[in-house]
């Protein structure tokens, strides 16, 4: 594919401009697919292993092995004791691609907390990804869509 900024040679000033043509001036960076999913049930941890995020699962095939998968996630995150803190990872397949570094909350307070993350699986097969959580550390319990507010994953191909 061509850079952004590259015409083909044939091109010349006053011809006009062909769809073929116009998608090499598109060249690469462009939002390929996007899907988006929410999920809104509570869910408790207290434990250092991670558990899926219920909802928060996308699969998506790459148009091109180059292509990246951009993620986003939006995570509504509480602590029920001032020591605990919450992780947050994203899984490509059974693979982890991405920890978050810990978001430590205040007792019975919480928060929305945004992880992002851009991969490349370098396949073009149907591929998985979804969030999980934990509690990384400290005592109590974590939970996660607290009080039945959406946390949300959206995946995005970009064109490479």
């Amino acid at each position: 594919m061509a850079t952004p900024t590259n015409l083909p040679a044939a091109q010349t000033t006053g011809a006009v401009l062909t769809a073929a043509y116009m998608n090499d001036l598109r060249g690469a960076f462009r939002v390929l697919q996007v899907f988006s999913v929410q999920g809104a049930t509570q869910q408790t941890s207290t434990s250092a292993t991670y558990a899926d995020v219920t909802s928060l699962t996308v699969t998506i095939t790459p148009q091109a092995s180059t292509n990246k998968i951009l993620i986003v996630s939006t995570n509504a995150l509480l602590a029920s004791a001032a020591s605990a803190d919450a992780g947050i990872q994203f899984l490509r397949g059974a693979t982890t691609i991405y920890t978050s570094v810990s978001a430590i909350m205040a007792t019975n307070t919480g928060g929305t907390f945004t992880n992002i993350y851009l991969d490349s699986p370098a396949t073009t097969s149907a591929t998985t990804y979804k969030v999980q959580f934990n509690r990384n550390s400290g005592t109590g319990t974590v939970y996660s869509s607290i009080a039945s507010t959406l946390s949300n994953l959206v995946i995005m191909e970009i064109s490479a």
